[in-house]
């Protein structure tokens, strides 16, 4: 289609009216969709230069391990590239039931369903579950495929301030009258960093009769006593009804699973839409996830050393003079203020070889912009500290401290 006969058809206007991410480009300061072109755990190499990988979700840094690799390899020429077909009719292998089978055992749940992706789990969790006349109450600051699946439901969305569980009881007690309901939030929250108070939410939620449901995308492999989330962090996993998550993140590959009881997971496998109409997960994705998983468990080590480059990370900021918020996780955000200063502050960095993700309105106020830091059990001591050495200099240059 030409630019005239675009111009011809007023839905498009808005595409053409479009102009805010076309300056920042001819300014040379845009950050998204950089092409990376080869990976080596902690590095990359972005427009022929290797640079430090400091926004990566490869947590426990498991894309690269050798048995995750390896399982992947097998199972490529075992079963092919692809399933070609959903879950619900000829796409489900026997290495989807084990998957399931071995995340309801490590979750400590009965059951357990697989998506595609991290992004159909919560869409195929709240849309499959909330029916007309229904209530769902979310955080003001959920994962976008929580809102998404919320409004893909026949139900009515009720938001509440970030954190406020007051707020959020006194709403349940105005508006929910006998229907049926779930809380859905983030175990952790993906911009902020910050832990959900779920012993709260687990009072609330039984006090009104009502479900609750995590989103431990950002917390599977790094929360809990045995990297089992957040629910488990607080010793409460029986207590939360159900546990959503990503492979895409810790588990070093993509996909997304629910994990709950027998009869609610039977009723998802029959009821969500995002399952039942696209394809399965592939055989290679499948097999990585059960071997990461199995690393997981295995190799403890990972995660403490997450947890020390974490502490490291934190602190060295801290001590810079950058506000970090209430981060208690290795989700860091730095933040910086205006927008403008913060893409040339990121521009800066990726020139020294520091790798971060910029974040801007409409995901933040536009006064509250910051750059999202995020560590790996992976990265060395002396690559963290040569990313606070380019915060230090670049922030008194730019006059941010």
């Amino acid at each position: 289609m030409d630019s005239q006969t675009l111009q011809s058809i007023q839905l498009f206007e808005k595409c053409r009216q479009f102009t805010k991410a076309r300056e920042i480009q001819a300014a040379g300061l845009y950050p998204y969709f950089k092409p990376i072109s080869d990976s080596e755990d902690t590095t990359v190499v972005i427009e022929g230069r290797r640079r430090i990988m400091l926004g990566s979700n490869n947590y426990l840094g498991l894309t690269h391990h050798p048995k995750v690799l390896e399982a992947a390899g097998r199972a490529l020429s075992r079963y092919g590239s692809g399933c070609t077909g959903s879950r619900f009719l000829n796409g489900t292998l026997d290495l989807h039931g084990q998957l399931e089978s071995a995340l309801a055992e490590f979750l400590g749940k009965e059951d357990c369903l697989i998506f595609s992706t991290g992004y159909q789990a919560n869409l195929g969790l709240i849309s499959g579950l909330i029916g007309r006349g229904e209530l769902v109450y979310l955080d003001k600051l959920d994962h976008a495929s929580i809102v998404d699946g919320a409004k893909m439901s026949y139900g009515d969305t009720l938001r509440f301030q970030h954190g406020d569980l007051a707020g959020l009881d006194r709403m349940i007690e105005r508006t929910r009258n006998t229907r049926g309901a779930m809380i859905v939030v983030d175990g952790v929250y993906s911009m902020e960093g910050d832990i959900a108070n779920v012993p709260e939410l687990v009072r609330i939620a039984r006090r009104h009769g009502v479900a609750l449901a995590l989103d431990d995308a950002h917390s599977l492999g790094v929360l809990g006593p045995n990297g089992d989330g957040t629910a488990a962090h607080f010793g409460m996993t029986d207590e939360v009804d159900l546990i959503a998550g990503t492979f895409s993140k810790s588990l070093a590959s993509i996909g997304g699973f629910v994990a709950g009881s027998e009869n609610v997971i039977h009723f998802l496998k029959h009821h969500s839409r995002p399952l039942i109409f696209t394809a399965s997960l592939p055989p290679a994705n499948t097999a990585g996830v059960l071997a990461a998983l199995e690393v997981l468990r295995s190799e403890p080590q990972r995660r403490e050393a997450l947890w020390a480059n974490t502490r490291r990370l934190q602190k060295g900021l801290r001590d810079l003079g950058y506000n970090i918020g209430e981060t208690d996780t290795p989700i860091v955000p730095v933040l910086i203020g205006p927008m403008d200063t913060t893409l040339v502050f990121w521009h800066k960095l990726f020139n020294a070889g520091v790798f971060t993700n910029p974040v801007m309105p409409p995901a933040v106020p536009p006064s509250q912009c910051r750059l999202r830091t995020s560590v790996m059990a992976t990265h060395s001591f002396d690559q963290l500290d040569f990313c606070l050495e380019q915060f230090a200099g670049i922030g008194k240059g730019l006059g941010v401290i």
